[in-house]
């Protein structure tokens, strides 16, 4: 180890642009007192990055900060069904992640309320894209955890719906898969009515920051519980329940965590999921490795970019990186339209998009100088 009071020569690199960042965030050096300059002179040249830039910034290192996030989401969801008398939480369980976690988090309420867990309503929707495996799974997980459970097959209502507006089921467009997720949203409100109840949401920080959501589909209920919470995180959290658990219970969220993530709206080929988000927007990781480093420190795309390029080294090449970077951006800015009417949900870490809090972004805002940026890397 160093030998104390011994003098030496400390190389260090220092990230102005965050510290100011920080600063003007924090507003912390507000009364600074007068400060003296020294005069030094240097050759600029390219830092060589040695610092250790964590690839999933989202995610905790330690075990006890997983409980942690998971009381918060629950006490705020406790103290929401407290306060409006709500006889029942209504969940969409789709057997993804999201639902999955959403459930998860509301049977930790329950428990908090000496409430019974046929208290959540589990409703699954199966239409034209559901696969036989996310279906099986929803049915179980709600089963194991012991919710009243709803099947609601929406494919007559959302044939009849789309013969009124002259929708063809043939073309499988964004009025096909939006369709059918504001149909889903349709049954779950009118079911919480008629429950007494509550829409508990189900969609991510991670979809939120991209609009991967459909308006007023998915993108509403009537409390978010996963709105702070990235789907890097969201599959951290279901697959530390699945540690947790045993038998037929972590299995189903074993096998929630090994299904591809997709919103299910196209028909499935040969019946596998045939829409595979990933495929669609890019990796998740990557995305929210570019949430995290622009909202949390302010890193304008090249930054972003320089900082990927070191941690992702030999997981994704430079072209992937900034491929995905510059959907990123587009999508953030084109999308906060969805942002700026969202539910109220928890707030859980320190980056969150809710508009009453932490970001206020106009939903015109233009996204030229970052694009242009993110393209000429």
């Amino acid at each position: 180890g160093e030998k104390r009071f011994e003098n030496g020569l400390l190389i260090s690199e220092i990230d102005v642009q965050k510290l100011c960042y920080e600063r003007r965030r924090t507003q912390m050096m507000d009364q600074v007192p007068e400060l003296t300059g020294s005069p030094f002179s240097l050759t600029v040249s390219k830092t060589k990055l040695t610092r250790y830039v964590a690839p999933m910034p989202f995610v905790p290192e330690g075990k006890e900060d997983r409980d942690e996030i998971l009381r918060i989401a629950s006490l705020g969801l406790k103290k929401r069904l407290e306060h409006t008398g709500a006889k029942t939480a209504v969940v969409g369980l789709s057997g993804g992640l999201d639902s999955t976690l959403a459930v998860l988090i509301a049977g930790l309420a329950m428990k908090m309320l000496d409430r019974p867990m046929t208290d959540i309503v589990a409703v699954t929707m199966p239409c034209f894209g559901t696969t036989d495996r996310t279906r099986n799974n929803a049915v179980v997980l709600a089963e194991k955890l012991g919710t009243t459970l709803r099947t609601v097959d929406i494919s007559a209502s959302v044939r009849s719906h789309f013969k009124d507006i002259g929708q063809s089921m043939e073309d499988h467009d964004v009025t096909f898969e939006n369709g059918q997720a504001r149909m889903r949203t349709l049954v779950l409100m009118n079911l919480a009515n008629k429950n007494g109840g509550m829409v508990v949401g189900t969609g991510d920080l991670s979809e939120l920051a991209l609009g991967w959501a459909t308006y007023n589909g998915d993108h509403m209920s009537m409390y978010g519980v996963n709105g702070s919470i990235p789907k890097t995180l969201v599959r951290y959290l279901v697959a530390y329940e699945a540690d947790r658990t045993l038998g037929e219970l972590s299995d189903v969220l074993q096998d929630v965590l090994d299904t591809p993530v997709s919103p299910e709206l196209l028909p499935p080929k040969d019946g596998e999921i045939s829409q595979k988000t990933e495929d669609l927007v890019g990796p998740y990781e990557l995305h929210d490795f570019f949430l995290y480093y622009m909202l949390r420190f302010g890193y304008p795309p090249r930054k972003i970019f320089r900082a990927a390029h070191k941690t992702f080294a030999g997981v994704y090449d430079d072209a992937t990186i900034k491929k995905w970077l510059t959907t990123f951006m587009r999508r953030f800015f084109t999308q906060q339209f969805k942002r700026s009417c969202l539910p109220d949900g928890p707030k859980v870490g320190t980056v969150t998009l809710s508009p009453r809090g932490d970001w206020r972004m106009p939903s015109d805002a233009v996204s030229a100088l970052w694009l242009k940026e993110a393209e000429s890397l």
